[in-house]
């Protein structure tokens, strides 16, 4: 079990209008793999604490950053009042959703918050410029429920083997996206070489279900091929 430290948050991100980042002091070299998550703990009661995804990538060394949706839990409560230079509690890492860095091919499927270790893979894949080639289904409500739009943007600009594809709910005028849900056929059109990919599915728990049956069933990829997290940082 990792030990647990105290650190010290440097900086808070507002994501959207319920999502946040908190970007965390940690002493010493950061030690993690993409796509891991931490567990939090705002004070001593038992019921303020949360596995998270860490959003930031082993290569971005100032700071440990994890993200969160912001709900009316206490425990939602009490983070959202936090600010620089207040302190918590964490253990990292843990978690098994890391890059398979031999897969040359990957495509990651995911909804809402679930999005947040994918940064941190694809973050990492970016400034290392490992040369996978990776395909972001990424399914929304709507525009405003997009996290991380930015981040991916520029990321897509210095490394154009990584695609991303929205898809909305509603459509917005002037964002392009698909509309309705991820299907058989949306990941015909956006993954062409589906069979030739390895899967990353994140999201929520029915969600990351609901994708393993899709594509084991209907587009026939292999158990082996695909890598799930069900989402625990709600």
């Amino acid at each position: 079990m990792p030990e647990e430290i105290k650190v010290k948050i440097k900086e808070v991100i507002q994501r959207n209008y319920n999502v946040k980042s908190f970007r965390l002091e940690v002493p010493g070299p950061l030690n993690f793999k993409a796509g891991q998550f931490l567990l939090v703990k705002l004070q001593d009661d038992p019921g303020l604490k949360k596995y998270l995804s860490i959003s930031s990538s082993p290569t971005e060394k100032c700071y440990l950053e994890f993200t969160k949706k912001l709900t009316e839990s206490d425990f939602s409560k009490t983070l959202d009042n936090l600010g620089a230079g207040d302190e918590v509690s964490i253990q990292y890492p843990f978690g098994k959703f890391v890059l398979d860095e031999a897969s040359l091919k990957i495509a990651f499927l995911s909804g809402g918050i679930g999005i947040t270790p994918i940064r941190s893979i694809c973050k990492y894949v970016v400034d290392k410029n490992l040369g996978c080639s990776i395909v972001l289904v990424y399914a929304n409500r709507s525009v405003k429920d997009v996290v991380f739009k930015d981040d991916f943007d520029a990321m897509m600009k210095s490394y154009p083997a990584l695609r991303v594809a929205h898809v909305l709910s509603e459509a917005q005028a002037g964002f392009i996206c698909s509309v309705g849900r991820i299907n058989a056929e949306l990941i015909k059109n956006k993954i062409p070489d589906y069979q030739e990919r390895k899967f990353y599915l994140c999201g929520p728990p029915q969600m990351v279900e609901a994708m393993r049956l899709l594509l084991a069933e209907e587009l026939g990829v292999s158990l082996e091929m695909m890598v799930t997290e069900n989402f625990q940082g709600y």
